[in-house]
């Protein structure tokens, strides 16, 4: 389960280069920078209010996508067709974002790449992560990036046993086609996530798992009068 097919269907992605036959699904992440460098064209073919702010020349959005008032986006940044980029989006740069999305309310991105029909439609942070087709967010999810403790080895994942070396500094989660996150989930940086999973609210999730998973947080609530 380390190969991009493992995760995602990239037959209808307007950019299916990013993804290497052979290579480690997380090795498209390196690759969002030079992928967008070496774009020569970038044009705005959609719906941009007066009132978003669009920082640099390297912005791409496609047609039927809609940018609403108080959005930012700093390129280099593709978004494909039929998008939602919602009042107060953040989108900081090296992202690439397929068609059908939706980036929500006080959702931050970076160096992260949307599938068609991924969305995270309210208040998420999306860093070094990949959001498969079909890819729902619940509102507050965040996807963490950082290790604070790695120091320079970066982040590792270990999955059916094996250790692997990213050779990243900074690396969120991987979440397969069709994956449900609820609210105020949160994975932890290097977390693969297998396609169809469903991860319950206020989860906090982190290495390898499986396809078509459920994720469930256990805890105990207690009632009791209220004695004044």
């Amino acid at each position: 389960m380390i190969k991009a097919t493992d995760y995602f269907d990239v037959s209808k992605f307007p950019f299916p280069e990013l993804f290497h036959d052979g290579d480690a699904v997380w090795d498209a992440l390196g690759r969002i920078a030079p992928f967008l460098e070496s774009r020569r064209r970038f044009e705005i073919l959609g719906r941009v209010s007066p009132h978003a702010w669009l920082q640099g020349e390297r912005i791409a959005i496609g047609r039927g996508t809609v940018v609403e008032p108080g959005a930012m986006i700093k390129g280099a940044v593709l978004i494909g067709d039929n998008c939602e980029i919602r009042q107060g989006a953040y989108i900081r740069g090296n992202a690439i974002i397929g068609d059908n999305c939706v980036v929500g309310h006080t959702t931050e991105v970076k160096n992260s790449v949307f599938l068609n029909g991924a969305k995270a439609g309210h208040f998420a942070y999306i860093g070094d992560s990949i959001l498969g087709n079909g890819v729902n967010l619940g509102a507050g999810t965040k996807l963490a990036n950082f290790k604070v403790d790695t120091g320079d080895r970066g982040v590792r994942v270990e999955i059916h046993g094996t250790r692997h070396d990213t050779g990243l500094r900074k690396m969120g989660a991987i979440l397969g086609d069709g994956c449900e996150l609820g609210c105020n989930a949160v994975t932890m940086p290097g977390a693969l996530v297998g396609p169809g999973t469903l991860v319950y609210p206020n989860t906090t999730l982190r290495g390898f798992t499986p396809p078509r998973s459920v994720v469930k947080l256990r805890q105990t609530v207690e009632i009791s009068p209220r004695m004044s």
